[in-house]
């Protein structure tokens, strides 16, 4: 400890700690992340009210899984809106997620094509044209950053034009709202994209 004229100085000490207690779901709430991935404690000026959460509702918990699938395999079940990352040993970290509405729900097997940090997000033609029908206009490209509805992470699933991305909206998680992708809060997808690997497997069921 330091005293300085009879008062504790402690602001380089809560600096230097800030690395060590930044990265759990409940101190990610006090948080923000900035457009270069970066946690801060100041939100950035242009970040709107429902963007300056990071962490899922529902916080991602280590539980037993005595299923068939390999280590590492992540296991999407959109009827229970979780996702199981597969550590092996018995074990699977299990995320709370978004998934598609009635309508834009698929299973199928794949594999994590690409990552992205930050992705920038292109709709498709028929999702422009859907939206554009109930009046509501879609940009052409909008570039990665906290207010993106990709969020802060996405991986990317076979060929299809479906990801596992961030929001910008945490409170769709646990909630059939998307047009077929996998939405995770950005902290939780920042932490299944450092433990996924390019080429692991993905299977959707319903």
């Amino acid at each position: 400890m330091i005293f300085k004229h009879g008062k504790l100085i402690v602001g380089t000490i809560a600096v230097a700690m800030l690395g060590m207690v930044m990265t759990s779901p409940a101190d990610a709430r006090k948080m923000y992340i900035d457009e270069h991935g970066n946690w801060t404690l100041t939100a950035p000026k242009n970040m709107s009210k429902r963007s300056r959460s990071n962490a899922s509702p529902i916080p991602r918990q280590v539980v037993s899984f005595s299923g068939k699938h390999s280590k590492g395999t992540i296991l999407i079940d959109t009827s229970e809106r979780r996702l199981y990352h597969v550590l092996g040993g018995g074990k699977a970290m299990k995320y709370a997620i978004g998934v598609g509405r009635e309508g834009f729900t698929w299973t199928g097997r794949h594999r994590v094509t690409r990552k992205a940090e930050w992705p920038g997000w292109t709709p498709p033609p028929a999702m422009i044209a859907r939206e554009r029908r109930k009046g509501r206009i879609l940009p052409a490209h909008m570039p990665g950053g906290p207010e993106n509805p990709l969020g802060a992470r996405a991986l990317y699933i076979g060929s299809t034009l479906y990801r596992i991305h961030g929001t910008n909206d945490p409170r769709t998680i646990g909630h059939a709202v998307s047009s077929g992708c996998i939405r995770m809060a950005n902290d939780d997808v920042i932490h299944l994209y450092e433990n996924a690997s390019v080429g692991s497997r993905i299977v959707v069921q319903h």
